[in-house]
C-alpha cells in the first residue's frame, strides 16, 4: 500500500508540471509577441496600416481563444486629438468573458507604439507587445476557468497620444461604469535582468496591497510593490498608462510592469531583447493575481 501511495505521488508529479506549465502557453504568448513586434508592423503607431495589421491580429486571436463581443464588434471606434495637425481615427478593441456577476474587472494592454522615426522603426516589443500577449494569455486561462466577475479584456489604442484610448472607453464605456469594480493595467512585462515585476497602485488603493502579497513569486518574476507615491516625481507611474484614466475616475487600479531599460522607446526595443524566461513568470503573475482578485472582489470596501 506504502509503495503504490509512492509510486502515485512520482507519478503524479509529471502531470503537476504539466498543469502548471499549461495554465500559460508560454510558446503562444511568445509568438504572440514576435508578431506583434515584427518590422512589418512599421511600430504600430495609432492610425497606420501597421496598426490597423495589429488590429487584425489581436481581432483574430480574441475569436480564436472565444471572447465575446459587446454588439457583436471587437472595435470600438473613437477619435483620437492632435494638437497641430488633424484627428486621427482611432480604435480600441474589447472583448469580454461574462462572469456569474455582472460586475466587471477590466484588464488593460494597449498595443499601439510610436511607429517609425528618422527611417527606423520603433517596434515595441516590450512597449507593449508584451502586455498585449500577456493580455491574450489571460483571456485564454479564464476562458478555460469560468470566472466569478465578468472581465473586460481592452487592448486600448493611442497609449502613447496621451492615454486617449483608455479615456475613450471609460466615455462610453459597454457596462455602467459604476459596475467596473478594478482595473489591471499591463504595461512592459518582458525586459527585465533581476527578476521584478513591479505591482503599482497600493499607495492610492492600499486595500489591494495584502492581495500582492499573497501571490507566490515564480521561478523567474517577482511581484515588487512601489512606483506609486506622488512624492517620488518622475518615478510616481500614477499617470505613466492607461491605469491613469481610471484612477482619475475613482476606479481602483494596479499596474505591473518593469522599470525603464536602455530599450524604453528606442528601436532596439525587438524580439530579440525579450528575457525569454522572465516574460512567461511575469505574465503568469498577472494571472495569479486577476484569479486571486475574481475571487476576493466581495472582500474590497465599496467604490466610491
Amino acid at each position: 500500500m506504502i509503495y503504490k501511495l509512492i509510486l502515485g505521488a512520482f507519478l503524479a508529479l509529471p502531470l503537476a508540471g504539466h498543469a502548471q506549465q499549461s495554465m500559460l502557453q508560454s510558446g503562444q504568448l511568445l509568438k504572440d509577441l514576435r508578431i506583434l513586434a515584427a518590422d512589418s508592423l512599421q511600430g504600430r503607431s495609432s492610425g497606420s496600416r501597421g496598426n490597423q495589421m495589429a488590429q487584425e491580429y489581436i481581432i483574430k486571436r480574441f475569436s480564436e481563444i472565444g471572447l465575446k463581443a459587446f454588439n457583436n464588434n471587437y472595435r470600438q471606434p473613437f477619435k483620437i486629438a492632435r494638437k497641430n495637425a488633424a484627428d486621427l481615427d482611432g480604435v480600441n478593441l474589447v472583448g469580454y468573458i461574462p462572469g456569474r456577476s455582472e460586475k466587471a474587472i477590466v484588464i488593460t494592454a494597449h498595443y499601439d507604439h510610436v511607429g517609425v522615426r528618422k527611417g527606423e522603426v520603433y517596434n515595441g516589443a516590450d512597449d507593449n507587445a508584451s502586455g498585449v500577449g500577456a493580455l491574450l494569455a489571460a483571456a485564454t486561462f479564464f476562458k478555460k476557468h469560468a470566472p466569478e466577475h465578468t472581465l473586460i479584456f481592452l487592448a486600448p489604442d493611442a497609449e502613447e497620444m496621451g492615454l486617449q484610448g483608455a479615456g475613450a472607453f471609460l466615455d462610453n464605456p459597454p457596462v455602467p461604469l459604476q459596475n467596473i469594480l478594478l482595473n489591471i493595467n499591463m504595461d512592459m512585462l518582458s525586459i527585465n535582468s533581476k527578476g521584478e515585476l513591479y505591482a503599482s497602485g497600493s499607495f492610492h488603493n492600499p486595500e489591494l496591497k495584502a492581495f500582492v502579497t499573497q501571490v507566490k513569486p515564480r521561478k523567474h518574476a517577482r511581484l515588487v510593490l512601489g512606483h506609486d507615491d506622488p512624492q517620488l516625481g518622475h518615478n510616481d507611474w500614477t499617470n505613466q498608462s492607461d491605469h491613469y484614466q481610471f484612477h482619475k475616475r475613482d476606479i481602483p487600479y494596479l499596474y505591473f510592469g518593469v522599470e525603464d531599460h536602455p530599450h524604453y522607446h528606442k528601436p532596439t526595443d525587438d524580439f530579440k531583447e525579450v528575457n525569454q524566461l522572465f516574460y512567461p513568470d511575469a505574465a503568469s503573475l498577472v494571472i495569479d493575481f486577476i484569479l486571486l482578485m475574481d475571487k476576493n472582489m466581495d472582500k474590497l470596501p465599496p467604490r466610491k
